[in-house]
C-alpha cells in the first residue's frame, strides 16, 4: 500500500508538509526568535529591518532568562532611558505568542500609556512578523479576539492595562508578566494596593512555570521600586574589555573624563591601564561583554541587572553626548537629577530638611514693599482661600527662575461672601513699579480649589482664565510633570450646575516644595565677591527685609519625611511642623503659576526680549510688537508707563 500512496501524484509534497507539521518546534530562546523571526517596523522604530540582538549584546542574557529553558522566574532591569528595554520586553511578548503560548499580562504605568503602547509598539510587532500575524487575527475580523488591549492567540491571550487601574491587573491569572517603567506605577491602584503586588499575585498560581519581567528607569533613592528590587537582587552589571589592557570592568561615569567645557574631548578611560578608550572601540567591547553577578539575591530565583547609557550602542547615545549633557546640567540641581536618572540609570536623593527661619531672616535684603527689584521680569501670584480670609504672595520671575517676594496680601472676608471676592479681581488690576521705573500687573495668579470650591470656579469664570488659574494640589512625585491641564470640569453657579464650566489645572506640590527648600539653602555669594561680579545661583529665593518671623516661620512650616504604609512599602510624605503654612502653599502656587505661563521652557530670545522691554527708558513708546505669549506689552497713560504681562498660552 506504500508503494502505492508512494506513486500517487504530489505524494512526496504530501509526505514532506506532514513531516513538517509533526516535527517539534526548534528550543529556541527568546534572543534566538527575536534574531530568526523579528522584524522592526519604521513607526516603532529608528533602526527598521530585521532585529538583531548582536545591536545590543548586553540585552541576549537578560532576553534569554525569559526564556521558559531557564529556571529562573523574575528578571529585574534597571537601567538607563533608551537601550532598547522595552524592545526587549516586547520580543518576550512575541516569543511567547509564537514558541510558549500562555496567558499574559503587559502593564503600563496608566491605561493610557498602555493603549498608546499598543498602538505604536503591540500593533507593528504582530505585523511586521509573519509567524505573529498567523497566530493574531487583524482587529477588523469578526470575534477576531483583537482589541486594543487584548490579543488572543492559540493557546493564550495577552492583556494590556494601566498600573492605575485594579480591575485590569487583577482580571485574569497569568503565567508571563512584563511590568514597564515600574517606577512611574501610582503608589496603589485604585486605593487597592500597590500595583506591582497585585500584578505578581497573578501568576502565583503558574509556580515554577512563570516568568516576571520588571523594568523601569530609577527615580528618586528610598522610593523607588526597581532600585529596591535590584538591591534585592544578585546585582549583575555588564563586564566589557579594555582594548588596550584587557581588563575586565564595568563602566562607571567618573572614570569618563574631558577637558573642562571642551565635552567633545571625552574619552572612557580604564581603571587597570588608565589609557584612554576612544567611542569607536565601544562595539567590540560590548560584543565581548559578559554578566557577573555582584552580590547574593534574597531569592535564588530572582536575578537583577544594571545598565548606565554609557553602555549605548555606538549611534545612539554616545560618550560626548553624555559629557555634553552633564555639563548643561551644572548648576541646575533638577537637571542634575535628571542626568542621574535617564543617563546614569540610578536613583536621586530628593530631601525636604526645611531651612532655618532664622537664617533665612539673616539674609534678608532691602527693597521697598511693592516693588519689583532689576532682576524680576514678570510677576506671578499665588493664592490660598482660608476660611476668613484669603492670602496672596506675589513674586518676581527672572532668568534662572531667581525670584523675589514682591507683595504679601491679606484680603479680609470669607469667600462664602460675593463681596470678598471684589479684593482679588482689584489685585490682578493692580501694577506694581519696577526698577526700571515701569509698571507691572500680575501675568498670572494660581488659586487653590480645596476650599469653598464652587466659590474659587465662579469668580474665576468671572475674571476669565486668561489671568487666573485655578489649582488642585496633588502629593507624590512619580509624577512625569509638575503641572498637567488644564481640564474642564463642572462648575456651580447661582445653584445651576454648568458643564465644562471651570478649567483646572494639577500641581504636583511636593516637587514645588522640595524645589523651594532646595533652592533656599543654595550657599550664596558675599558681599565681595557680588562686588567682584559674581552672581546668584540658579533658583535663588530672594527675602525682603519687610517680611516678618511669622512669615518665614510659615515659609519653613513642613518637613519630608519617610513614613511606612500599612502594607510595609515607604513613601515620602510631607508633615507640618507647625499650624499654619500659607506662605509655602502660596509660594508654590506662584511657582505653579510661573510653569504654566510657560518659564520653564522659553528660549533664550524670550528672556532676552523680557529684559530688553524693560530696560527701556521711561516714557520711550516702542512700536506695537506682534502678541507673543511671555512677551510685555507696554500700556502708556498720561501719568505712567504701565507694562502688562501677556500669557495667554
Amino acid at each position: 500500500m506504500d508503494e502505492d500512496v508512494a506513486r500517487f501524484d504530489g505524494a512526496g509534497d504530501l509526505l514532506r508538509a506532514w513531516s513538517r507539521g509533526i516535527r517539534p518546534d526548534p528550543d529556541l530562546t527568546v534572543s534566538e526568535w527575536a534574531d530568526r523571526h523579528r522584524w522592526l517596523s519604521s513607526r516603532a522604530s529608528a533602526e527598521p529591518g530585521r532585529y538583531r540582538t548582536a545591536r545590543t549584546p548586553y540585552m541576549r542574557e537578560i532576553m534569554d532568562r525569559l526564556s521558559p529553558g531557564d529556571p529562573v522566574q523574575r528578571v529585574v532591569f534597571m537601567k538607563a532611558a533608551q537601550l532598547g528595554a522595552t524592545e526587549g520586553g516586547n520580543c518576550f511578548i512575541g516569543f511567547v505568542m509564537h514558541h510558549a503560548p500562555g496567558p499574559m499580562l503587559a502593564v503600563q504605568p496608566t491605561v493610557e500609556l498602555a493603549k498608546r503602547n499598543s498602538r505604536q509598539r503591540i500593533d507593528p510587532l504582530i505585523e511586521e512578523s509573519p509567524e505573529l500575524r498567523e497566530r493574531v487575527k487583524p482587529a477588523r475580523s469578526r470575534d477576531a479576539g483583537n482589541t486594543m488591549l487584548s490579543k488572543e492567540f492559540a493557546g493564550g491571550i495577552l492583556i494590556m492595562t494601566g498600573a492605575n487601574s485594579a480591575v485590569g491587573l487583577r482580571s485574569t491569572p497569568a503565567r508571563y508578566i512584563f511590568l514597564d517603567e515600574v517606577d512611574a506605577y501610582p503608589a496603589s491602584a485604585d486605593e487597592e494596593g500597590d500595583p506591582v503586588t497585585l500584578a505578581e499575585a497573578r501568576s502565583l498560581t503558574f509556580a515554577h512555570r512563570r516568568k516576571v519581567f520588571l523594568v523601569s528607569t530609577p527615580t528618586i533613592r528610598g522610593l523607588s521600586r526597581i532600585e529596591r528590587e535590584f538591591e534585592a537582587s544578585d546585582q549583575q552589571r555588564f563586564f566589557v574589555p579594555c582594548p588596550h589592557c584587557g581588563e575586565m570592568q564595568w563602566l562607571q561615569f567618573e572614570r569618563l573624563r574631558w577637558e573642562k567645557g571642551r565635552p567633545e574631548t571625552a574619552a572612557y578611560h580604564c581603571e587597570s591601564c588608565e589609557a584612554p578608550i576612544a567611542e569607536h572601540h565601544k562595539t567590540a567591547m560590548l560584543a565581548a561583554g559578559e554578566w557577573r553577578a555582584t552580590a547574593t539575591s534574597a531569592d535564588p530565583l530572582t536575578v537583577g541587572y544594571h545598565l548606565s547609557a554609557l553602555y549605548s550602542p555606538v549611534g545612539w547615545l554616545s560618550w560626548v553626548r553624555i559629557a555634553r549633557a552633564h555639563e548643561a546640567a551644572r548648576g541646575s540641581d533638577e537637571a542634575m537629577r535628571a542626568f542621574r536618572n535617564t543617563i546614569l540609570g540610578e536613583t536621586r536623593m530628593e530631601t525636604g530638611e526645611a531651612p532655618d527661619w532664622q537664617r533665612l531672616a539673616d539674609r534678608r535684603e532691602a527693597w521697598a514693599p511693592s516693588t519689583v527689584p532689576a532682576g524680576g521680569l514678570f510677576l506671578t501670584a499665588g493664592a490660598d482661600v482660608q476660611k476668613d480670609r484669603i492670602e496672596v504672595d506675589v513674586w518676581a520671575w527672572g532668568r534662572g527662575l531667581e525670584s523675589w517676594l514682591v507683595d504679601h496680601l491679606v484680603l479680609e472676608g470669607g469667600p462664602g461672601d460675593p463681596a470678598c471676592w471684589q479684593q482679588p479681581t482689584n489685585t490682578l488690576g493692580r501694577t506694581w513699579e519696577h526698577a526700571s521705573g515701569q509698571h507691572l500687573t500680575i501675568a498670572r495668579l494660581a488659586i487653590d480649589t480645596g476650599f469653598e470650591t464652587s466659590a474659587v470656579y465662579g469668580w474665576a469664570r468671572a475674571v476669565g482664565f486668561a489671568q487666573v488659574a485655578p489649582v488642585k494640589g496633588v502629593e507624590g512625585f512619580n509624577r512625569a510633570s509638575p503641572v498637567t491641564g488644564p481640564t474642564y470640569v463642572d462648575a456651580t453657579v447661582a445653584g445651576r450646575r454648568l458643564r465644562r464650566g471651570a478649567r483646572l489645572w494639577t500641581v504636583a506640590t511636593s516637587t514645588f516644595k522640595a524645589e523651594t527648600y532646595r533652592f533656599l539653602r543654595q550657599e550664596r555669594p558675599t558681599a565681595e565677591e557680588i562686588a567682584a561680579g559674581a552672581s546668584f545661583p540658579t533658583g535663588t529665593v530672594h527675602l525682603p527685609n519687610w517680611a516678618d518671623g511669622e512669615w518665614l516661620k510659615q515659609l519653613t512650616a513642613e518637613q519630608l519625611v519617610t513614613v511606612k504604609t500599612r502594607r510595609g512599602f515607604s513613601k515620602l510624605e510631607w508633615q507640618k511642623l507647625r499650624e499654619r503654612n500659607e506662605a509655602l502653599d502660596t509660594r508654590v502656587y506662584a511657582r505653579a503659576a510661573a510653569w504654566i505661563a510657560g518659564a520653564d521652557r522659553w528660549p533664550e530670545a524670550r528672556w532676552a526680549d523680557l529684559e530688553t522691554q524693560l530696560g527701556a527708558k521711561a516714557g520711550a513708546v516702542p512700536d506695537a510688537p506682534t502678541p507673543v505669549a511671555g512677551a510685555v506689552t507696554p500700556r502708556v497713560s498720561a501719568r505712567r508707563r504701565t507694562v502688562r504681562s501677556s500669557y495667554m498660552g
